[in-house]
């Protein structure tokens, strides 16, 4: 349903329900896109990650995103 955008903020900031005027199905988290890349690690290294995945009942690559945004926050002073 299309509606004009200050309609729209009429309605937004009245309180209204605006939820039939959005298309969630287009909706993206900013810098949230996931992009898939290959890495390559030493057998030894993905040995020690399904253990620990295994222990904490997560997939390895959720080992992996986590350990690796832990780091770069880290870096980055956040």
């Amino acid at each position: 349903m299309k509606i004009k955008a200050k309609d729209f903020d009429k309605k937004f900031n009245s309180g209204e329900d605006i939820s039939r005027y959005i298309d969630v199905s287009k909706a993206r988290k900013p810098e949230q896109e996931q992009k898939r890349v290959n890495v390559d690690f030493p057998v030894w290294m993905i040995q020690q990650l399904d253990r620990e995945a295994k222990r904490l009942g997560v997939p390895r690559q959720s080992i992996i995103k986590v350990w690796v945004a832990e780091r770069l926050e880290k870096i980055s002073g956040k």
